[in-house]
């Protein structure tokens, strides 16, 4: 693991009077610090966003720019009609993929599988919270999949953001570095919850 960065990388700098910049770059700073101790990113969700938000986007491009007029797009009306519950089923999706994201995400910033080469069945949920004027952040590493087998008890760690900034809004990388890393550290070693 890479516990320095070099020395010709910018520092990560934030405006200390604005909330929701620093629960932000520590969110993109503890991100990068779990992907590069081996986990790897799961996108199924985002990916999923993604796809629906295409097939609906795709669809109302094709109905507002089909170039004949109402005699001749008679079929292609017709085909508009037929489809109509497809729309009905695409615009349930959206806010079915919403409420999953509700459900599930939470205060999740970034779901893993598990690492390469573990005997592991499931990743990491990372989660964050950092309320209003409140300077107390609290990071939570658990199972990506609660009821699995290989999952440990959850970890939790709350700091005070003013212990990983300097005074001029300079991220202590390195600090954060050992916070993070030793807590994916306590969830790996964490004894498996009995069943």
């Amino acid at each position: 693991m890479q516990e320095t960065k070099d020395a010709s990388s910018k520092p990560k700098k934030v405006n200390l009077s604005d909330h929701s910049s620093i629960k932000h770059l520590l969110d993109e700073s503890v991100s990068e610090i779990v992907k590069s101790c081996g986990y790897v990113e799961d996108t199924k969700l985002s990916n999923l966003n993604l796809l629906i938000g295409t097939i609906v986007i795709t669809i109302a491009l094709f109905a507002q720019f089909y170039k004949k007029k109402f005699p001749e797009n008679y079929n292609f009306l017709i085909g508009c009609i037929t489809s109509y519950p497809f729309y009905i089923l695409c615009s349930f999706l959206v806010q079915l993929n919403e409420l999953i994201s509700y459900v599930k995400e939470k205060n999740a910033i970034l779901f893993t599988h598990p690492p390469v080469g573990s005997f592991s069945t499931t990743g990491l949920v990372v989660s964050s919270k950092l309320p209003r004027f409140s300077d107390l952040y609290t990071l939570t590493i658990a199972s990506a999949d609660a009821k699995s087998v290989s999952a440990n008890k959850p970890v939790e760690l709350t700091r005070s953001v003013t212990k990983w900034f300097t005074k001029d809004g300079e991220l202590v990388e390195g600090l954060l570095w050992k916070e993070v890393d030793g807590l994916i550290n306590k969830y790996a070693r964490e004894p498996k919850k009995s069943k």
